[in-house]
């Protein structure tokens, strides 16, 4: 789809440094305009971090997620994962039993909760609260877990320091325009010895420098991108301790082809698998900076209590 026109009153002012580093020797890298509201993404040259320049007004953005985003009326959209939950949970439940070997029993923090759907594996092993932007899904969340859910963001949230022990940004941290302080909130909120998990793109992957402004990841609800370098550049500066990158995601292959079944309507479409198998193999192909592909999966864990990881 061609965008329309810029409407100045959809964007806030431009950037004119960057918000992850500071530097002001940043400059435009890409131009997407396949959605109904263009945008352009400027990258820095001291960090590497690509974020959208200029950013969408915050009224543009809570319009983002309406039910629209949801249902698939709008040209952005989000799969539904209640209609998939019998197939989404085994991934889920993957995730949480290997966040349980990390972190410390207690409460447990989904930032970006959606309908609840990892709450509710979580729950297995921790008390489950979420957070979640949109009203149309949190509302759904609240009432599988009144009182656990609040409908905002990790700017207005009511939950005390040092109150959790896991929590969890699953293809949530490219949505926000301010992830540093939202990596530094998360720091605060977790208790000694507790774990943070971000999975997002790794914009320094093979699979990313090579298709460009194609990468199905720009797109008009991610704000913030990331390498796999500067992300674990700033949880460090965050105060974390232990960083771990797993590639492409802490779980093995297993759930990933269980899950894909939802999909699936004759026999003939289980040649998926191959597909799934063999970009699960090819992200396993790394060294140093280099990846092959662009899925990754950060643990941070915070110091506990006499200092150590």
């Amino acid at each position: 789809m061609k965008g329309r026109q810029r409407k100045s009153s959809d964007y806030r002012a431009p950037r004119t440094s960057c918000p992850l580093c500071g530097s002001a020797g940043i400059g435009p890298r890409y131009r997407i305009a396949r959605y109904a509201r263009p945008f352009t993404v400027d990258r820095c040259a001291a960090c590497g971090f690509m974020f959208m320049n200029p950013i969408f007004s915050e009224k543009t953005i809570q319009e983002l997620y309406a039910r629209e985003y949801y249902t698939g009326e709008a040209d952005y959209s989000y799969q539904d994962e209640r209609a998939i939950e019998p197939f989404a949970m085994h991934v889920w439940r993957a995730r949480m039993k290997r966040i349980s070997r990390w972190a410390p029993p207690g409460n447990f923090l989904d930032v970006g909760a959606a309908f609840g759907g990892l709450m509710k594996a979580a729950a297995r092993h921790f008390t489950p609260y979420g957070i979640e932007l949109s009203e149309y899904s949190g509302k759904h969340a609240l009432s599988l877990f009144p009182g656990r859910v609040h409908i905002g963001t990790l700017e207005n949230h009511p939950f005390e320091a040092g109150f959790f022990s896991a929590i969890t940004m699953i293809e949530l941290i490219e949505h926000l325009p301010d992830p540093a302080t939202a990596v530094a909130e998360c720091f605060r909120l977790l208790g000694p010895g507790g774990l943070l998990v971000v999975q997002t793109a790794n914009m320094e992957g093979r699979q990313a420098r090579v298709l460009g402004d194609r990468y199905e990841y720009f797109m008009p609800g991610h704000l913030s991108y990331f390498s796999m370098e500067n992300l674990t550049g700033l949880l460090k500066r965050c105060g974390f301790a232990r960083v771990k990158v797993f590639y492409p995601v802490e779980f093995g292959l297993v759930p990933k082809l269980r899950k894909s079944r939802q999909a699936f309507r004759t026999f003939a479409d289980y040649r998926a698998w191959l597909r799934i198998s063999w970009y699960h193999a090819k992200s396993k192909v790394r060294c140093g900076r280099f990846a092959m592909t662009s899925s990754m999966v950060v643990f941070a864990m915070k110091p506990g209590p006499s200092g150590d990881e």
